[in-house]
């Protein structure tokens, strides 16, 4: 029997799994329709386009499947959650796995209704990704310098010492410098 958290944890990955199949429906079958009907009036699509949307359909069912065979709930007979699955909303490879679907999404959407250049939408995930990498490989290759050694602070000075100090600095006569015997 689940706690309270694996339920809520289930229900939210039901809930986005369910509203991923209807993107999921939707982000293939709107190209599918425009392109069909850009044929019909006479604006044929050539075989690069559809071969590019084979390919982003390809990537998003994959991610899709992933992410519903990680987040699925799973139940015992009496419909009891046994197991919650992973939590769809934590950070790191789940999060990049939407962003993803969600660039594959919007290139397959965008590339049928305002132009082909919206393909170049992908360039936005390796990009990403040397970005992300960067900050693992790059102190490696370039490795900061350290700055000079600066100086250690001393210890604060009391006010009493801090007017000797400025006394001694005027020359006034009243302050003798003491050396300290170590």
């Amino acid at each position: 029997m689940a706690n309270t958290s694996a339920k809520k944890i289930a229900s939210q990955n039901e809930a986005a799994l369910k509203n991923l199949l209807y993107g999921q429906i939707l982000a293939n079958l709107v190209p599918f329709l425009v392109r069909l009907l850009y044929r019909a009036l006479g604006r044929g699509t050539s075989i690069k386009i559809w071969i590019l949307s084979a390919i982003a359909t390809g990537i998003s069912q994959f991610i899709y499947g992933r992410l519903a065979a990680l987040g699925k709930p799973r139940r015992d007979a009496n419909g009891m959650v046994v197991s919650a699955g992973a939590d769809l909303n934590q950070p790191g490879v789940t999060e990049w796995m939407f962003d993803v679907l969600y660039i594959s999404w919007a290139a397959q959407v965008g590339s049928s209704i305002m132009g082909e250049w919206v393909w170049l939408l992908y360039l936005a995930i390796p990009v990403f990704v040397v970005y992300k990498a960067w900050g693992f490989i790059g102190p490696l290759i370039m490795p900061q310098s350290r700055p000079a050694e600066e100086e250690v602070p001393m210890e604060p000075l009391s006010k009493r010492q801090e007017k000797l100090k400025k006394r001694s600095e005027r020359g006034d006569p009243r302050v003798k410098m003491q050396q300290r015997r170590a």
